[in-house]
């Protein structure tokens, strides 16, 4: 694969201002009045903190306490968004963009134990890496080469427990 200058330095240009508008940070809300009454995190532990490791996003495990015997589900959606574009192999010509979100989910059912703690594993789910996504994907015409410009990941992760409609904790990346 050919990368021009002007390219490379088109990259780099997204990649700062991507930095620059803050899209790289998490955003955690923790509502336990979408908990039962008297829900808490554990003495030393607090929201899960959500690491991203090529397109692998894994999130801490965490500890809450006063549930009684309220179970909760957790999940851990981590969406790619892959751009594109298809050239003409003839003259090498861009003739198509295209951009496709695709979005794997990993859910766990928990159980609250005994006195009323529930204990909440680590979460990692794999998001589509961009051989992933080339391997499935043809472009209209299939004499035209796909060439994937950019592959953003995001993730969102919630814990739900039972009865209630809105997420306790909910973290966004």
């Amino acid at each position: 694969m050919k990368l021009s200058l002007r390219r490379v330095l088109a990259l780099f240009a997204a990649l700062l201002i991507a930095f620059a508008t803050g899209m790289t940070a998490a955003q955690a809300v923790v509502d336990f009045s979408n908990a039962p009454s008297g829900a808490h995190f554990a003495k030393g532990f607090s929201e899960p903190v959500c690491t991203i490791t090529g397109t692998t996003v894994t999130c801490t495990e965490t500890r809450i306490e006063g549930v009684g015997n309220t179970n909760a589900t957790v999940v851990l959606a981590v969406t790619s968004t892959i751009s594109g574009v298809c050239h003409n192999p003839g003259n090498d010509r861009i003739v198509e963009p295209f951009s496709e979100s695709v979005t794997e989910t990993s859910s766990s059912d928990l159980t609250s134990t005994r006195n009323g703690r529930l204990i909440v594993p680590a979460q990692t789910t794999e998001g589509t890496s961009t051989a992933g996504f080339l391997a499935t994907f043809s472009c209209p015409n299939p004499n035209w080469r796909p060439e994937v410009t950019s592959n953003v990941l995001t993730y969102v992760y919630t814990l739900t427990f039972a009865g209630f409609t809105e997420p306790a904790i909910e973290i966004t990346g």
